[in-house]
């Protein structure tokens, strides 16, 4: 008998589980997210509520519609006010460590039928699956980044989990107005996969004097149509992250193409990080 979704738990109010939030909540879901702290819940629902807000003023929403939304979020500390949940997206850190003990407590507060599904970008389900006991009900849903523009979301299927299961939580990412791909449980599934060796490859070709990051960005955007160079979008993901990513996918594969190039390494080191720290490969106000 497969679940029917209609409260959903999201672990965590950051850049992406705020957004998270915010497309649950506009598609009539009632949703219940939990940080650890009330300072960063305060801080996540606010932008989730000045996310709402551009939407009012860009005619994309109007206000009856937006105070609807607020009204179905649920903010808490607590993990136990997910137990009532039938899907949980977790969106924390990317540390297995982290992920595993969150799953690990989820297992045990939510009822038997509820999915629990993994926002993470890179890392595998099968191993935060494996620390509860319904393996079959753990997938992966990795949404991208801003969250209510971005229409992409890239599902994970792994061994264990159950076809009605997958399909179910595929019904509910359709629902949310997302345009769902799926892929096996493999380091960097399908975007980052492919993404991060470009990414490093530019990194490379800036450190060789090849050309500068202004006409690296220039000849992607203008000789490829895509709508930032690598080094903007590198500024946009965050440099860390990428070397999480990059690092991540090596570890599992131990290909060159995922090494990660010292340049990288050492801006990382220097909290060089992109747009979030005002600097990266470029500077920001």
């Amino acid at each position: 008998m497969s679940t029917e979704i209609r409260r959903v738990g999201v672990v965590g109010c950051g850049l992406m589980g705020s957004g998270i939030v915010e497309v649950i909540a506009r598609h009539g879901y009632l949703v219940v997210v939990r940080e650890v702290t009330q300072e960063l819940l305060d801080t996540g629902l606010a932008r989730v509520h000045a996310s709402l807000s551009k939407a009012v003023e860009r005619g994309k929403l109007s206000r009856e519609e937006v105070d609807t939304a607020r009204s179905r979020i649920i903010g808490t500390t607590t993990l136990h006010d997910l137990a009532e949940c039938d899907l949980v997206v977790e969106a924390v850190v990317e540390d297995m460590g982290v992920k595993k003990e969150v799953f690990t407590q989820l297992d045990r507060l939510c009822p038997p039928h509820a999915i629990l599904a993994s926002n993470t970008s890179s890392l595998s389900i099968t191993e935060m699956a494996s620390v509860t006991r319904r393996p079959d009900k753990v997938l992966g849903m990795h949404f991208f980044n801003p969250v209510p523009v971005m229409p992409l979301l890239e599902m994970v299927n792994t061994i264990l989990v159950s076809p009605e299961v997958f399909a179910t939580a595929r019904a509910f990412g359709e629902g949310l107005g997302k345009t769902v791909v799926v892929a096996k449980d493999n380091p960097g599934f399908i975007v980052n996969l492919l993404l991060i060796p470009y990414l490093l490859d530019a990194i490379r070709a800036l450190d060789m004097s090849i050309a500068t990051k202004e006409d690296i960005d220039t000849a992607i955007k203008l000789g490829l149509n895509h709508p930032m160079g690598p080094f903007t979008l590198l500024d946009f993901v965050g440099l860390d992250t990428v070397l999480f990513i990059a690092d991540a996918i090596f570890a599992e594969f131990k290909d060159a193409r995922y090494a990660a190039p010292p340049l990288l390494r050492r801006m990382v080191t220097a909290g060089l990080l992109g747009r979030k720290r005002g600097k990266g490969f470029y500077e920001y106000s």
